[in-house]
């Protein structure tokens, strides 16, 4: 009965109802595209940087992290890294070795990121051979290295010149080698193309003497937005199964979060930035939502009135208002869904192309030059709920004015009347 008496209340005042409906709808569409915007950018962006720097997960001696020594490793084994890859999410498992040494070509003499790799694997991985600028990538028995643009300029090196690697190796041994080099690698990152000198693992693990163990093994997963839930699963496992294969305590699995603060940080800042425009977008919308309500109530106080001196209880009555007031909800709620999900869903599968010079240099970092937009149920779950809690919270008052409604005044056609 409330229900039905509810319905034909909203039709009473079409144009009210629709355009307090299209308001909810409008805000719901924006902070969707929005939303779905940021997240989709965020989530592209994660995933490229992973290819090309540290992975979104890796796996690392416990004081690695603080001293970045070459004295803290894992073991380059099997027996070790199948307990990763037993885990359903784990999708590619990636040994390195990434260490600093003093380079030297004639006269010249600079520190340098020494770093280890399986070059089919890394390739596979992150399309790295599209970075080369000269000579040939290298194979996994290689004896040879790459180099950054920025470094063979500093030491005026090209393909087939030569270039000294000296540093420390495992346990205080000395890491000293003469190497050729295969190519030249360009990265826009200059601290990468001023410093990086890139070698097949096997011909690192000689140089460092550290025999089968690595720095770290990185790990990709399916499902970005399951990667805490793989971080804790991966403690769990190597937790478990660690002390059997003689590994307990000597495992630290670090997310894309604690491998790249800053980006982390820029993230959640820019987040944060959205978040708020969406919630001052959803006010502007909330105090029209609320003036509507309220008039809803303060014109019908004969109206109540009378309902009441019939015999209406009183919660009755509050039911009846907050129901046309969902009402309202529902129909903003499903015009909104109803315009923004082929939004999404296009500019998902068709991702927002970039041009001029963002595209060039977001092609020259190794990325795609795209905006692509997520399709998550969270982020419309998200968007319903505050739709809601908005609702709820502009009903407040206006209930306890219809809860606290005085009888003979209300009959009489409330207080605005006089």
């Amino acid at each position: 009965m409330l229900l039905k008496l509810a319905w034909r209340n909203l039709w009473r005042q079409k144009r009210r109802t629709i355009l307090t409906a299209c308001a909810l709808a409008l805000a719901l569409i924006l902070s969707l595209v929005m939303r779905s915007t940021q997240e989709g950018s965020y989530a592209n962006n994660i995933e490229n940087s992973a290819r090309f720097s540290t992975g979104l997960i890796q796996l690392q001696d416990p004081n690695f992290a603080e001293t970045q020594s070459i004295d803290d490793l894992l073991p380059q084994s099997d027996a070790f890294i199948d307990i990763a890859k037993q885990l359903p999410d784990v999708e590619r498992v990636l040994p390195r070795i990434e260490s600093f040494s003093l380079a030297a070509a004639a006269d010249k003499s600079k520190g340098v990121m020494v770093l280890g790799v399986m070059p089919e694997l890394e390739d596979d991985y992150s399309g790295i051979t599209s970075k080369l600028v000269a000579g040939r990538f290298l194979k996994q028995d290689d004896k040879q290295v790459l180099i950054g643009q920025g470094l063979a300029e500093y030491f005026e090196l090209t393909v087939g010149d030569e270039i000294v690697l000296y540093g420390q190796g495992y346990r205080g041994q000395t890491a000293a080698g003469l190497y050729t080099i295969k190519g030249i690698l360009h990265f826009p990152v200059s601290g990468l193309d001023n410093q990086l000198v890139y070698m097949p693992l096997p011909l690192a693990q000689t140089l460092f003497s550290t025999n089968k163990q690595v720095t770290a093994w990185v790990l990709h997963t399916k499902n970005l937005s399951q990667i805490e839930q793989t971080v804790n699963r991966l403690k769990q496992v190597y937790s478990e199964q660690g002390k059997a294969a003689g590994f307990t305590d000597k495992v630290n699995v670090r997310d894309w979060k604690a491998l790249s603060p800053e980006m982390a940080q820029q993230i959640a800042m820019d987040k944060a930035g959205g978040i708020f425009m969406m919630y001052l977008l959803y006010g502007v919308v909330g105090f029209g939502l609320f003036a509507t309500i309220l008039m809803m109530t303060l014109e019908r106080q004969r109206e109540f009135g009378v309902m009441l001196a019939t015999g209406l209880l009183r919660p009755k009555l509050l039911a009846l208002v907050m129901l046309e007031s969902g009402f309202i909800s529902l129909l903003g709620i499903v015009f909104g869904l109803l315009v923004a999900t082929p939004i999404l869903v296009w500019f998902n599968l068709h991702p927002i192309q970039l041009t001029g010079e963002t595209a060039q240099l977001m092609l020259d970092m190794g990325w795609e030059p795209i905006i692509p937009m997520m399709l998550a149920p969270w982020l419309f779950i998200d968007q319903i709920l505050i739709v809601l809690v908005l609702m709820l919270l502009c009903l407040i008052y206006p209930l306890w004015r219809v809860y606290h409604l005085d009888l003979v005044t209300a009959l009489k056609g409330g207080d605005h009347a006089h």
